[in-house]
């Protein structure tokens, strides 16, 4: 049955990569501030507060296993600094900037985010890497 629904999602029309990627643009600075604003109040990683995040050019376009949603995986540059009094505080490397993945997803024509992101793992890393959870879809 699950795969069933999963065909019939992928064959929606108004769904499709370029839609969705059209939209996202249309929206970006919004999305770009509402996952800062979850990841940068998510405590994670512990004793360290985010001090800016920096969108980079590069994204891929995968479909997330369980859910069928499309995503967009989308390279960040994230910079902390030390909670004071908190253990990384005399952490040299707190200072040391962080790559990552941001993930958003489409759902129902609108694009959200949790506010979570892969570190250390390129956008292409993360389907390379993790083919169970994001297949990478060709966007035209």
């Amino acid at each position: 049955m699950l795969r069933f629904l999963r065909s019939i999602f992928r064959r929606v029309p108004g769904d499709s990569p370029q839609l969705a990627i059209e939209r996202f643009h249309r929206h970006q600075i919004d999305l770009h501030a509402a996952f800062y604003s979850l990841a940068a109040s998510s405590g994670t990683p512990r004793d360290l507060n985010w001090l800016s995040c920096e969108w980079l050019e590069e994204f891929q376009l995968a479909r997330e296993s369980t859910t069928g949603l499309i995503t967009l995986l989308t390279a960040v540059n994230v910079r902390f600094t030390a909670v004071e009094g908190g253990d990384m505080e005399d952490v040299a490397a707190v200072n040391t900037v962080r790559n990552g993945t941001a993930i958003f997803h489409y759902q129902n024509g609108r694009w959200g985010t949790g506010g979570r992101v892969l570190f250390n793992l390129t956008p292409a890393q993360v389907t390379e890497r993790m083919p169970e959870t994001f297949q990478q879809i060709a966007v035209e």
